[in-house]
């Protein structure tokens, strides 16, 4: 039985940082384990132009400190009216890695996006002349579709067209929930990738129901039935070159998930590499668990892949109530790995 994995520094591939007292409460728990994090643009007002990017970039260092090996990788916050031209500058010079599509409403801070992807025309085009990734959350927001089944609408609706008619988009699907939005992406002839979060390997619908209404298992998009979780399981520990460790941690204060309209996110970024190898524990797969967290990402972006190692111990580790305001997921749970660093 191996008592102790070291693998290469891994990546984050999708996080919410968010800004301000937040920011510095959270943002040291992703540098912690992670040596990069592609950072959501979803702030208020959202990340939309360069100066914006470079500005939250410093405000990100300065939160984590001079000494902290970390770098943030920035994405551009698409809309209506986004310009082509402003984002193929930010890419050149550096600052943006990727454009983020949020389909307007569909999830925290996504007043402002996308209200038909027809609108981006010159802005797919340019992506797809540059080499420059498409990161999209992947949900339809039409009130007539189940929310159970807004990925896998968005599969057939957007997601097909979009590969037919811009066959070399570099695309990320984020944080897929569906055996759908799995098949989609293992099965595609298209330069697509995804990727999972921790919740969705570990959890399905049942928790945020469990002897009441749960809060703090409610993020967006919504945990699946369980046929999904493994679904989705299984092509995170397939070793598949197109699935990679994004966590989604998405921070809120107690009161925003505690309240009449809770907000939607899991902050998982304090006890995310545990609770991902408990998953590739389970499923026999910790020799495929480097590729996962720290190799398939960075090669999908076409960015070299880390110096240097952390090492995980069996050790058990419970995971508090509480850190700070904000309640973190499997809060009061016990995980059988422990990160050393």
């Amino acid at each position: 039985m191996t008592d102790r994995l070291t693998i290469r520094r891994p990546d984050d591939w999708h996080v919410h940082l968010r800004d301000g007292a937040m920011l510095q409460a959270v943002a040291g728990h992703t540098a912690r384990q992670f040596a990069r994090a592609i950072i959501m643009p979803n702030l208020t007002p959202p990340v939309t132009g360069i100066a914006m990017a470079q500005a939250y970039r410093d405000r990100i260092r300065a939160a984590l400190g001079e000494d902290v090996d970390f770098m943030p990788l920035m994405t551009c916050y698409l809309t209506d009216h986004s310009d082509a031209e402003e984002i193929a500058a930010g890419h050149a010079a550096g600052v943006f890695t990727a454009c983020k599509l949020y389909p307007a409403h569909a999830t925290t801070n996504s007043a402002h996006g996308v209200t038909d992807i027809l609108r981006l025309t010159t802005v797919l085009e340019t992506l797809q002349r540059i080499g420059m990734p498409l990161l999209i959350h992947g949900e339809v927001t039409d009130r007539s579709i189940d929310i159970f089944d807004r990925e896998a609408v968005f599969v057939e609706r957007v997601l097909t067209p979009l590969t037919r008619d811009y066959p070399a988009l570099k695309i990320v699907l984020e944080h897929i929930t569906t055996a759908e939005a799995a098949a989609f992406v293992a099965e595609a002839a298209h330069p697509i990738a995804a990727t999972i979060t921790p919740q969705h390997l570990l959890i399905n619908r049942n928790a945020i129901f469990d002897g009441g209404l749960r809060p703090h298992a409610y993020c967006l998009p919504v945990l699946k039935r369980e046929t999904h979780r493994l679904a989705v399981r299984r092509a995170a520990v397939s070793g598949s070159p197109r699935f990679f460790l994004g966590t989604d941690s998405a921070p809120h204060v107690v009161g925003a998930k505690e309240s009449g309209c809770g907000c939607a996110g899991i902050f998982n970024a304090p006890f995310a590499l545990e609770a991902y190898l408990r998953v590739f524990e389970e499923e026999n797969a910790l020799d495929r668990f480097e590729g996962f967290a720290s190799e398939h990402g960075a090669r999908f972006y076409g960015l070299p892949l880390n110096d240097g190692t952390v090492t995980l111990v069996r050790k058990a580790v419970t995971v508090p109530d509480r850190i700070g305001d904000v309640v973190p997921f499997l809060a009061g749970e016990t995980l059988g790995w422990r990160f050393e660093g």
